[in-house]
């Protein structure tokens, strides 16, 4: 699933009349780098959820006919539910017996996730995401064994400590997450929510690690003058 609804507020002007999932880097969209990004470890079944000038996602999808992918709308028109809500509206569009992929639309990385999945799998968590040691306001805290115990955020000072270690480490959350189907029947939250509520909720009885992916690309391209960032990272 790829989370393409937000307002994306950061992004003016160009949100303004666009979605950020269709903002451009070297000629191709957000959506379209990811949805190849997928494509890459054989992931052609990609539900797409929509809000924000929603009708131009779909035109653009359809016009390329999901550049090879078979592509299924999950409509948030009605209510933008962040990523959290996202996830359980989308619930019915992702029924699998295999571990899903979560991604957003305006994160850019070249994550492994052949690696993450095997990652995941040899550790028996029922979430695993990327994470990455690098400036970040918000972070998330681990322990030795790379189990989610806590969240903080740096500009506030405010502390969240679900799991208690004496020795916690911070990282940075990089928005490609590793889900197995149970977790719809165990999201305690409802509505609007994001997925941060979540991981944290569900971190103190079920397994929830952090992938380290240190050195790999990555750019969030939150910011109209992300673009050129991302455009020197991601010439292909």
């Amino acid at each position: 699933m790829i989370f393409s609804a937000g307002l994306g507020t950061r992004f003016k002007p160009w949100t303004d009349n666009h979605p950020k999932a269709l903002a451009l880097v070297n000629h191709k969209s957000l959506l379209q780098r990811n949805i190849e990004y997928l494509q890459k470890y054989g992931i052609t079944d990609v539900v797409v959820n929509i809000h924000h000038f929603a009708d131009q996602i779909i035109d653009t999808i359809d016009k390329n006919k999901g550049w090879g992918s078979n592509i299924t709308i999950s409509d948030e028109r009605a209510e933008l539910l962040e990523t959290g809500g996202g996830l359980l509206n989308a619930r019915n569009l992702l029924k699998t017996n295999d571990p899903f992929v979560t991604l957003n639309a305006d994160i850019l990385t070249d994550l492994p996730i052949d690696k993450l999945i095997s990652f995941h799998q040899a550790n028996g968590a029922l979430i695993s995401f990327g994470v990455s040691n690098r400036k970040s306001s918000r972070n998330f805290l681990f322990n030795n064994e790379n189990r989610l115990c806590g969240w903080e955020n740096n500009n506030t000072g405010e502390k969240k400590i679900v799991i208690q270690d004496l020795l916690l480490h911070p990282m940075a959350y990089s928005c490609v997450a590793l889900f197995q189907p149970i977790i719809f029947e165990l999201i305690p939250q409802r509505g609007k929510f994001s997925l941060t509520d979540t991981y944290l909720s569900l971190a103190p009885d079920n397994i929830i690690l952090g992938y380290n992916h240190t050195g790999d690309r990555f750019i969030d391209v939150g910011k109209p003058e992300s673009v050129a960032l991302a455009e020197e990272l991601f010439k292909d």
